[in-house]
């Protein structure tokens, strides 16, 4: 793709939603010699190449992400 810009969007739960994956790994660290951990909270990294970001915003509102749980952030990283 020519003269492409790189865009990452990181997905993650709002707070106060339930994280199963993010409970589940956190009860799951101390039984590997980890200790401390607070709380841990899964997401999810989407990278894509585009022409454009100008529809990136709406991208994540309408199908990366769900606006009623999820929150995300994008930039242009390329």
């Amino acid at each position: 793709m020519a003269d492409s810009l790189k865009v990452r969007v990181l997905v993650r739960p709002k707070q106060g939603i339930l994280d199963p994956q993010g409970e589940a790994v956190r009860g799951a660290l101390p039984a590997l010699g980890f200790e401390g951990v607070k709380t841990v909270h899964i997401g999810r990294l989407i990278e894509m190449e585009v022409e454009s970001a100008d529809e990136v915003e709406a991208m994540c509102e309408r199908l990366l992400a769900n606006p009623t749980v999820e929150e995300y952030e994008w930039e242009v990283v390329g």
